[in-house]
């Protein structure tokens, strides 16, 4: 009996799986039959396989060679960008220097300003005392006087001369709008025109530049 129970189980597996029955299975035995299951696990073992085959294409030479050609074009952008900033810090720092200078040397302007008026002063009170000291009626006192005061002037031109304060003496010179202020315009005789002919008040000059103009009279053609 049971072999030919067997039999026809065997003859009735074709059927079934023509059929398209899913699954068979029997008491008794340990065997099941799935074509779902074995066409799943035919892909899976096809799925992996062909996508691990597919290559991963590396860079172009021509995009290799453009991305290179911007990483130059940067790198000249950045050193250009740097030596600009190097030559401005330079620039300040040159500029800040001179700053310094000049206050070391024109901080007293004003205070020298102030200072040749007190020159004036004095030189104008030598030369009265000069003119009144006459020789034919000396006067002692009046003579001691004179000399105190011209050696006073002489100590003061010696100290402005020391802190870069000199007199100008134009006369018989060019003018020069930068040193000089016309007052006055006088006829050219044994001059040139356009030369100082006469100084008012004496200019002065701090490390060359011009503290205060000195007032001039210029020559000019005599007109016949």
């Amino acid at each position: 009996m049971a072999a030919r129970s067997l039999r026809r189980l065997r003859a009735l597996l074709p059927e079934a799986g023509r059929a398209g029955t899913g699954s068979l299975s029997f008491r008794g035995s340990p065997c099941a039959f799935s074509t779902a299951a074995q066409q799943r696990s035919t892909g899976d073992e096809c799925g992996p396989e062909e996508a691990s085959e597919e290559p991963k294409h590396p860079l172009s030479d021509c995009a290799l060679e453009h991305k290179a050609s911007k990483l130059e074009e940067q790198v000249r952008d950045l050193t250009e960008r740097y030596r600009k900033a190097l030559a401005d810090s330079e620039n300040v720092r040159r500029r800040t220097q001179k700053f310094v200078e000049d206050a070391k040397l024109f901080g007293i302007q004003s205070f020298c300003r102030d200072l040749v008026e007190v020159a004036d002063i004095l030189e104008k009170t030598a030369e009265s005392a000069a003119g009144q000291a006459e020789p034919s009626d000396p006067n002692p006192t009046l003579k001691k006087i004179y000399e105190g005061l011209s050696l006073l002037e002489t100590k003061l031109q010696s100290v402005f001369a020391k802190h870069g304060l000199q007199k100008m003496n134009p006369v018989g010179g060019r003018y020069d709008p930068y040193e000089h202020e016309i007052i006055c315009h006088v006829p050219a005789e044994g001059v040139q025109p356009g030369t100082v002919a006469l100084v008012a008040q004496d200019g002065y000059k701090l490390h060359g530049r011009t503290i205060r103009h000195a007032l001039v009279g210029v020559a000019v053609e005599a007109h016949q």
